[in-house]
């Protein structure tokens, strides 16, 4: 069950329950689906031109293009991440969805070593080009492996956050969290570049590929055993809408005049947020939220009647 701030704000049950989830010791099993996702992630990236190259007989230029669009996506996806979960998913289903599909494309580049094939650079009676089919397999693994980090990295720290109460944010527990996060993901770095390199080169591939599995298989098994402990906010508002609703409110209003003096009062707000009076920048805009008729205008607790209003 998954709870928003205006429910635990309304409904005292619910804030109980609330309070009851969470805490720090919960931090592990979060933080651990992202060590261990970025872990097979970098540990798979040196050496696999050279994979690329005598499995698949890949020219160093071809290769290395297919890498770079790996690792572009790789680090683009936790924007994209962001955005679906803050507008539609949620945290909580966003690392679920992340670490599963990144699981599925560790467990699909796992499947390409298990069938031999002789390499086409080298004289070889045996020499087999890979298949179309092979090649689809391949990107196939590296996209759903794109896609799983943007789901973690994108939310599993925010989800991290959640778990802490007020109390052990001023207790400074959080900034200890930082730090130990930190300390940790220069340590996964270091043991993907020199321990599963290591795997590699001296078990083969289909042991280098296959200890990331395993790991991520444990790691993605112990977040869910905690699912059930976790305090699990829903998406706010969809972030679309919200841009939509600020140009439309603000042309519906063009005629109005903004105030000549500062004053909070003539502002909409919400009550959760900290701003109370609009920027100078891009002024045009301001008029969105200028209240003509608070009667008219507002809803007994103080919200827009009409968001494409004000």
């Amino acid at each position: 069950m998954e709870f928003s701030p205006s429910d635990s704000e309304q409904d005292p049950l619910l804030l109980s329950n609330l309070k009851a989830k969470g805490g720090y010791g919960t931090l592990p099993f979060i933080v651990g689906v992202d060590t261990f996702e970025k872990m097979a992630s970098i540990g798979l990236m040196p050496n696999m031109i050279l994979y690329l190259k005598s499995e698949y007989g890949l020219q160093n230029a071809r290769a290395v293009n297919i890498l770079f669009l790996w690792s572009s996506a790789t680090n683009f996806m936790p924007i994209v991440g962001a955005f679906l979960c803050d507008s539609f998913v949620g945290r909580f289903r966003m690392v679920s969805y992340g670490s599963i599909t990144s699981l599925l494309g560790m467990i699909l580049l796992l499947l390409t070593t298990i069938q031999p094939r002789s390499p086409c650079h080298q004289v070889s009676e045996s020499c087999r080009s890979p298949t179309t089919f092979e090649f689809l397999v391949l990107y196939t693994s590296f996209a759903l492996m794109s896609f799983g980090s943007g789901g973690v990295r994108s939310s599993s720290i925010a989800l991290a956050v959640d778990q802490l109460s007020k109390r052990e944010k001023e207790e400074g527990i959080l900034e200890r969290f930082f730090n130990w996060y930190c300390l940790l993901s220069a340590g996964t770095t270091l043991i993907a570049m020199t321990f599963m390199v290591y795997i590699q080169d001296k078990l083969g591939w289909t042991v280098g590929f296959g200890v990331p599995v395993v790991l991520m298989v444990i790691s993605v098994a112990l977040f869910f055993s905690a699912s059930p402990f976790y305090i699990k906010r829903k998406p706010k508002t969809n972030l679309f809408s919200g841009y939509a609703q600020v140009l439309v409110a603000s042309y519906k209003n063009r005629l109005l005049q903004l105030p000549s003096q500062v004053n909070y009062e003539l502002y909409h707000n919400e009550k959760e947020h900290m701003t109370q009076i609009p920027t100078e920048k891009l002024r045009f805009l301001n008029k969105a939220c200028v209240i003509r008729n608070p009667m008219h205008d507002l809803t007994p607790d103080g919200r827009a009647s009409d968001p494409w209003s004000l």
